[in-house]
């Protein structure tokens, strides 16, 4: 079988890979290739049938593999967070690819729902509340996360003790969500419920570091896991408010198609991020 990368840009193409082309546009009426006089692209449809040829040799590799009973080799792709994967993941994968040094494993970094089979990715991990995808889905761990905001905040409109003393005078740093289309209001638990608070929006924004850097520079009061602010927290630049009232905690867990974890390169990954310690 002769696959075309989808990452192909060449003005040259080989006549096998011309002949694959035709001969799927003949039997299944779909066009896999664009062609100009200096450049060959693959079309939407030519990089799904990419991605799942990509999966059948893979799964023929973990055929092989199993009756062989060697250790799990070729590529395995994995979807994350970029912060989750920098802070977690990162620091635990050198033991990880030492034990398997024929397995190459390929990040992708999203924050959304993607289509697994239509893009080549073998599992997910994601962050929050999850819907019904048709994916398995397995908690990983419960990060927390905290409210937090600048001395200089503070000294200026005033100290934060209970959830009493966040009145209109203070202001928030929205984030926008993609998931629900909406900013997210504050998150308080007292006693065994969680509340919602909405005050005034300093400004609103769609990505956690902004959110960050903004509260830094004493623009309001913010929400986040308490991993993304370990720096500032260490160093001082943001404080954590309201630390009887923590907003409620963020669920991690990993999403893959049904099948895909008796794949031995998947169900290494995945026994990997079990093992993984996501306590701050």
């Amino acid at each position: 079988m002769i696959l075309l990368s989808p990452r192909l840009r060449s003005p040259k193409v080989s006549s096998g890979a011309k002949g694959v082309s035709e001969n799927v546009f003949w039997r299944l009426g779909k066009r896999l290739l664009d062609r100009t006089t200096r450049m060959v692209s693959p079309t939407a449809e030519g990089q799904e049938w990419y991605y799942h040829c990509l999966r059948l040799l893979a799964d023929f590799e973990d055929a092989e593999a199993s009756l062989r009973d060697n250790a799990p080799k070729g590529r395995v792709r994995l979807d994350v967070n970029g912060p989750l994967f920098r802070h977690f993941l990162l620091p635990n994968l050198p033991p990880f690819l030492a034990q398997y040094p024929e397995l190459e494993l390929v990040i992708s970094e999203t924050e959304t729902l993607i289509d697994l089979v239509g893009e080549g990715v073998d599992c997910v991990l994601r962050a929050g509340p999850l819907t019904e995808s048709g994916l398995i889905q397995r908690p990983l761990a419960l990060l927390p996360e905290i409210t937090a905001a600048a001395p200089c905040y503070l000294e200026r409109v005033g100290p934060l003790h209970t959830l009493a003393d966040l009145n209109q005078n203070h202001k928030m740093i929205g984030f926008f969500s993609s998931r629900k289309q909406a900013v997210l209001s504050l998150e308080f638990t007292e006693k065994t419920q969680i509340i919602e608070r909405r005050i005034p929006l300093a400004l609103t924004v769609t990505g956690a570091d902004s959110m960050i850097e903004a509260a830094k520079m004493g623009l309001g009061i913010m929400q986040a896991p308490r991993y993304r602010m370990h720096e500032a927290l260490k160093k001082g630049t943001l404080v954590e408010i309201l630390p009887d009232h923590p907003p409620e905690a963020l669920p991690i867990s990993i999403l893959y198609p049904e099948g895909r974890r008796t794949s031995p390169r998947v169900s290494v990954l995945i026994d990997w991020l079990l093992q993984i310690d996501f306590r701050v």
